[in-house]
């Protein structure tokens, strides 16, 4: 098991379905992050496929240009989901209270979670029901930066360094029989690269772990 108990505690105990309950039509990281992570999709996913965005909202950062068959989406807060247009079905369940995921087995090409796995407090379970979900061969790709709503972050992600939270997701991953190895992309600056060149802007850092289906 990756996580003692103590590292699954977060700050702030009460349902975090009463934290979510609320909409927040904002974006929690950077344009830079979101360029790359919309790259990233282009380059990783295929169209005419299906789609499962876990923990997503009003917006899924896909590529406007491709069509996929089916994407579903989840989150705890209905109103940020039924804005998401990129969504053609989702629904509304606090993983932390129940991971089985009301999805059938091998039935999607990709998994994608952005900005979210830290608030996971049994990511075994549930990157367990991302293996069952994924078609063989199909891909999860886990991204996150260092933001996060503090006191919502599992305790073992609040303490980490940032290179300490790649291995933890890398764990999660190899927690799992059938993944493949955890290929990690990381860019400690989104900022255009001629703001980087000048030493201004340094944006959100970019981080995406992603594992294949074997079996």
């Amino acid at each position: 098991m990756p996580l003692k108990p103590e590292q699954r505690d977060k700050q702030d105990s009460t349902d975090d379905k009463l934290f979510y309950e609320f909409p927040r039509f904002v974006t929690h990281v950077d344009e830079g992050f979101i360029q790359q992570l919309t790259d990233l999709y282009r380059e990783r996913l295929k169209p005419r496929t299906r789609i499962f965005d876990m923990m997503s909202s009003w917006v899924s950062h896909l590529p406007e240009e491709m069509e996929f068959d089916h994407v579903e989406g989840h989150g705890l807060n209905a109103e940020e989901l039924e804005r998401n247009r990129q969504l053609n079905h989702y629904f509304v369940q606090n993983l932390n209270e129940n991971p089985q995921l009301p999805l059938l087995d091998r039935d999607f090409d990709a998994v994608l979670n952005c900005v979210s796995v830290q608030y996971l407090q049994y990511p075994e379970a549930i990157f367990s029901e991302i293996h069952r979900i994924l078609k063989p061969g199909g891909l999860a790709i886990i991204s996150f930066s260092n933001r996060m709503f503090f006191q919502k972050a599992i305790q073992a992600w609040r303490e980490g360094s940032e290179a300490s939270r790649v291995a933890l997701v890398k764990s999660y991953f190899s927690s799992v029989p059938g993944f493949s190895p955890p290929e990690v992309i990381a860019r400690q600056s989104t900022a255009p690269n001629l703001l980087q060149w000048l030493g201004v802007g340094g944006g959100d850092p970019f981080y995406a772990v992603i594992a294949q289906r074997n079996n």
